[in-house]
């Protein structure tokens, strides 16, 4: 295995299947090396219940991805997901000391809005600026420069349980692996999928996995509410087994290749095969009876979905509408369906801007993947430009050492 240069790697550990995704940061963007997929057994509603299990699959993801792309994993961005993540808004005040806004006024600012009552057993896992005000000029997105005494910064925090982010740790570490941040999966996701104008005019992502549906809004820029729900595509594959009386794994089959949450889609004469249990024979039973059963599940999950974005204040500042992504949003009748609940445009998100191995991961149930691999793009483009503005401060002091001396 060779080592490559400028090589991040993102490491989903889902409810139902664990993606390793390398990217590989050029100077003409971003593209994908290499892919690695396995399906997940130590998870449940996205919180590790069995660390082998999980161990196991965070393996045969890496190896997979590793001889695909051809280069050694050591580090990756992990997904984070779970019941137990928590988001909050909060507001941090200090005095500006020379009259004029800096980094360090700014970076105080953050601190004193991270500076609220957490309980021991949970930990911040993000603490993301949503805009700041100066003095009594709000909506301002970098402060730095502008003059005033008084900078307030809003930002939002998501916290999450210590016991289940260190249970993660663990099940990385174990592979051999080094964390380099754990990120939260629809934050992730919305790095993948979403646009800078949809972000700006004020949208809604969804990622509706296995086990948990991720909601992350957007507006202005920046982002203003996250949740987790403890359901996703895995009761639909429970109903379907309960309703057709097959076994859970035909039942995914079945959900996959005919699966549909709009009953006005599904033709009236279409049958299909439904394998039995207990090694009877298969019978042939009408497609409308599996969309009777996928629908209302769905249209569950949809209202609980929107009920938070409702109960979070948002829904009339959703300009660019819905964006579902996530395994469970490849179910044909999805979006429409969702047109009908949110009464406003949806559409699926797959990964966009983005180069290499793009007829692979362009799904979403890539998203969360390819997501943690841009975001960790963006983190090695900010330490780059930070060394090249230290290494530029650096040669500028050296001449003016030498100019000195000169002239003394």
């Amino acid at each position: 295995m060779g080592k490559k240069e400028n090589v991040v790697v993102g490491l989903d550990i889902g409810t139902t299947k664990t993606c390793t995704i390398v990217g590989e940061v050029k100077e003409s963007g971003l593209d994908i090396i290499g892919v690695g997929s396995h399906p997940s057994e130590g998870l449940r509603k996205g919180v590790v219940v069995n660390i082998e299990n999980t161990v196991e699959s965070i393996k045969r993801a890496a190896e997979e991805a590793e001889r695909i792309s051809g280069c050694e994993i050591r580090s990756v961005y992990v997904g984070i997901a779970g019941g137990h993540i928590r988001g909050q808004n909060s507001l941090g005040i200090v005095a500006v000391k020379g009259r004029e806004v800096n980094e360090d006024d700014v970076e105080r600012a953050i601190d004193a809005a991270k500076a609220i009552a957490i309980p021991i057993d949970r930990q911040i896992l993000h603490t993301l600026p949503q805009y700041y005000v100066v003095d009594e000029q709000d909506g301002i997105r970098d402060p730095v420069g502008m003059s005033g005494v008084r900078l307030e910064a809003k930002v939002h925090i998501v916290t999450g349980a210590v016991t289940s982010i260190q249970n993660v740790v663990k099940s990385v570490n174990r592979v051999g692996l080094d964390i380099n941040e754990i990120v939260l999966e629809q934050i992730a996701s919305s790095e993948a999928v979403l646009s800078d104008d949809e972000k700006d005019l004020g949208v809604a992502l969804i990622d509706i996995g296995g086990g948990t549906t991720d909601i992350a809004i957007f507006s202005e820029g920046s982002i203003k509410h996250t949740a987790i729900l403890p359901v996703g595509g895995n009761y639909v594959t429970s109903d379907i087994a309960t309703g057709l009386r097959t076994p859970m794994a035909e039942a995914e089959k079945i959900k996959i290749r005919y699966g549909c949450a709009y009953l006005p889609m599904i033709p009236k004469d279409e049958a299909i095969e439904v394998p039995s249990v207990g090694g009877r024979e298969p019978r042939e039973v009408s497609r409308q009876i599996l969309g009777r059963i996928i629908e209302p599940r769905m249209e569950e999950i949809l209202m609980m979905a929107y009920k938070e974005i409702t109960k979070s204040g948002c829904e009339d500042i959703l300009a660019a509408g819905v964006v579902l992504t996530g395994g469970t949003s490849i179910l044909e009748g999805v979006p429409e369906l969702a047109e009908q609940i949110f009464n406003m445009p949806v559409r699926r998100g797959c990964p966009i801007g983005i180069g290499g191995l793009t007829d692979v991961v362009n799904s979403p149930l890539y998203a969360t993947g390819v997501g943690l691999v841009v975001y960790g793009s963006r983190n090695i483009a900010r330490e780059k430009l930070s060394r090249a503005e230290g290494n530029f401060i650096s040669r500028m002091f050296k001449r003016l050492k030498q100019w000195i001396l000169e002239f003394f």
